[in-house]
C-alpha cells in the first residue's frame, strides 16, 4: 500500500481496537432507544432479543476476525466481498458503507447541536455542530494514532457511565437507593410480562437491538492499521463481545426491573428529550441530582465518538475501494503521517455538505437518512457471505485450518445463522406497512435495499462480473 508520499501506518494497539469495537456500539441506541425494546417485547422478550442479536454479532465478528487476521487490510470487508464473492458485491458494499457513513456523520453533527442546546438554549445549534466537525476533522487529520487514542478515552467514559448505571440500578432494585422499597422482579410478572405481543414482539425488538449493536464491524476496518492484527483483532473481538453482552443484558435487565413496560417514556427515542431516557429516569429514581445533565454529557461523548469513528471508517473504505480499482486512483494518496489524505478530505467535505442540506433542502436530507436505515445490516450480510465463501475457497485450494492465525468456530453454522438473522431484521423493519399496503412507509423504510441492488447489478452488468470460483479466488 505504498506510494510516493507515504503509506498506511500500523500504529493501532490491541487496547485501541478493543475500545474502537466497544465504543462503536455504546451510543444513543443504548442510552435513549433501548427502552422501546422493553415496551415492544416486554422484559423477557427484550432480553431474549438482545441475547440473540448479541450471538449474531459474535458470529459476524468472528467471521471478520478470521479474514482480517489472514489478510489484514484497511477498509477490509469490502475487499473481502470483492475477492471471495463477486467484485460487484465489493463495489456495492463499499458505496453503501461510505455513503451511509457520510450521512451518519452529518446526523451526529446535528445531534451535537441539539445536545449542546440543553445547556445553551439561546445559542444557535449549528455553531456547536461546526465546532464538533472541526474537532473530529483535526483528530483524523493528524494520524490514525490520534484517532485511536481519542476513541480509547471516549469509549472508556461511555463504559464507565454504563457500569455506574448498572451499579446504581442494582442498588435501586434491592431497595438500598430510592424512595421505595426493593422493586425486585415485580415488573417481570406485571400484566402481560415477561413477554408482550409474543413472537412478533421479540422480532420487533430484534430491530431495536440490532441497530444498537451496529458499529462493531469498524474493528475490521481498523485491522489494516493495527500493529499486530493476528493477536489484537481476535483479542479485541472476544473481549468486546463479552463486555457488550454484559453491558447490554445488565442494562436491559436493570431498566426492565425498575420501569414497567407500560411506562410511556420507554417509547421515546428522541435525543432532544433527554429527560425521558431510561438512564435519566432511573438516576432520578435513585435520587441522583442533575441526572438529566449527567446523561446529556454522556450522550454528547457518545455522539462525538460516533462521528469521529465514522469519519475514520469511511475515509478508509474509499481508500480501499481505490486500491481495489473501483474508484479514482487519486484516493490512494497517503501523506507522511499515514493518512489517506484525499479520501479523508473528500469524505469530510461530503459529510459537511450533507449536514448543510438540512438548511436548504430538509426533505432531501430526511430522505437521505431514510435511505441509510438498513445500511449496516447489508454490510453484515456481506461479511457473512464473504466468510462462508472464504473458508470454502481456502480449503478448496488445499490449505489447512491450522494455517489460519484465527479460526472462527462453529463454521458454517455461524455465518449461516448471521445471514438468516440479518435477513429477518431487514424484512421485519416495518411488517405492518406491508400488511396495510402503506407504500409510502414501505418506500421510506426499505429505500436502501433497491439502491444497493442498483449499484450491485449496475456494476455487474457494466463490468460483466461473475461469482468468483472457489479454486481461483485470490485469498491474499
Amino acid at each position: 500500500m505504498n506510494n510516493k508520499n507515504g503509506h498506511i501506518r500500523h500504529t493501532l494497539r490491541s487496547r485501541h481496537l478493543t475500545m474502537i469495537a466497544l465504543g462503536g456500539t455504546i451510543g444513543t441506541g443504548l442510552f435513549i432507544a433501548s427502552g422501546s425494546a422493553i415496551t415492544t417485547a416486554g422484559p423477557g422478550g427484550s432480553l431474549i432479543a438482545y441475547m440473540v442479536m448479541g450471538v449474531m454479532v459474535y458470529f459476524i465478528m468472528t467471521s471478520l476476525a478470521e479474514m482480517a487476521t489472514y489478510n489484514p487490510r484497511s477498509g477490509s470487508f469490502t475487499d473481502y466481498a470483492a475477492r471471495y464473492v463477486d467484485p460487484a458485491l465489493g463495489f456495492a458494499m463499499g458505496w453503501n458503507y461510505w455513503f451511509c457513513g457520510a450521512i451518519t456523520v452529518a446526523v451526529e453533527l446535528t445531534t451535537v447541536g441539539i445536545v449542546m442546546n440543553f445547556w445553551f438554549p439561546h445559542v444557535a445549534s449549528w455553531i456547536f455542530s461546526l465546532l464538533a466537525f472541526v474537532i473530529i476533522f483535526l483528530i483524523n487529520y493528524f494520524s490514525v494514532r490520534a484517532y485511536g487514542e481519542t476513541e480509547f478515552w471516549l469509549a472508556l467514559l461511555k463504559v464507565l457511565a454504563v457500569v455506574f448505571f448498572v451499579i446504581i440500578g442494582a442498588l435501586v432494585i434491592v431497595g438500598i437507593l430510592g424512595p421505595h422499597k426493593a422493586v425486585g422482579l415485580h415488573n417481570f410478572t406485571y400484566r402481560q410480562a415477561p413477554f408482550v405481543h409474543g413472537l412478533s414482539g421479540i422480532v420487533s425488538a430484534f430491530v431495536v437491538s440490532g441497530f444498537s449493536f451496529q458499529g462493531t464491524e469498524m474493528v475490521g476496518i481498523a485491522a489494516g492499521e493495527s500493529k499486530d492484527p493476528a493477536h489484537s483483532v481476535p483479542h479485541a473481538i472476544k473481549a468486546t463481545f463479552w463486555r457488550i453482552i454484559l453491558f447490554y443484558i445488565c442494562t436491559i435487565f436493570v431498566i426492565a426491573c425498575i420501569l414497567p413496560y407500560t411506562n410511556k417514556h420507554l417509547l421515546s427515542s428522541d435525543v432532544q428529550d433527554i429527560v425521558t431516557s431510561p438512564f435519566t429516569l432511573i438516576f432520578q429514581e435513585a435520587g441522583l441530582r442533575y441526572a438529566a445533565g449527567i446523561m446529556n454529557f454522556v450522550i454528547l461523548i457518545a455522539v462525538l465518538s460516533s462521528a469521529n469513528s465514522w469519519l475514520y471508517a469511511i475515509s478508509r473504505i474509499i481508500y480501499s475501494q481505490s486500491m481495489d480499482g473501483f474508484l479514482w486512483k487519486g484516493f490512494r494518496q497517503v501523506n507522511h503521517r499515514g493518512v489517506p489524505i484525499i479520501s479523508f478530505v473528500v469524505m469530510a467535505v461530503l459529510s459537511l455538505a450533507i449536514w448543510g442540506l438540512q438548511f436548504i433542502g430538509p426533505h432531501v436530507y430526511n430522505y437521505l437518512i431514510a435511505a441509510t436505515s438498513l445500511g449496516g445490516f447489508v454490510e453484515w450480510l456481506g461479511i457473512a457471505i464473504a466468510h462462508y465463501r472464504f473458508r470454502r475457497g481456502f480449503l478448496k485450494q488445499g490449505h489447512r485450518l491450522d494455517e489460519l492465525n484465527y479460526s472462527a468456530g462453529l463454521f458454517p453454522f455461524g455465518p449461516i445463522l448471521a445471514f438468516i438473522l440479518c435477513t429477518i431484521v431487514i424484512v421485519g423493519q416495518d411488517i405492518s406497512a406491508f400488511a396495510k399496503l402503506d407504500w409510502s412507509s414501505i418506500l421510506i423504510t426499505y429505500m436502501s435495499i433497491p439502491v444497493f441492488l442498483l449499484f450491485f447489478f449496475g456494476y455487474k452488468i457494466v463490468h460483466h462480473t461473475h461469482l468468483v470460483p472457489l479454486d481461483k479466488m485470490s485469498l491474499k
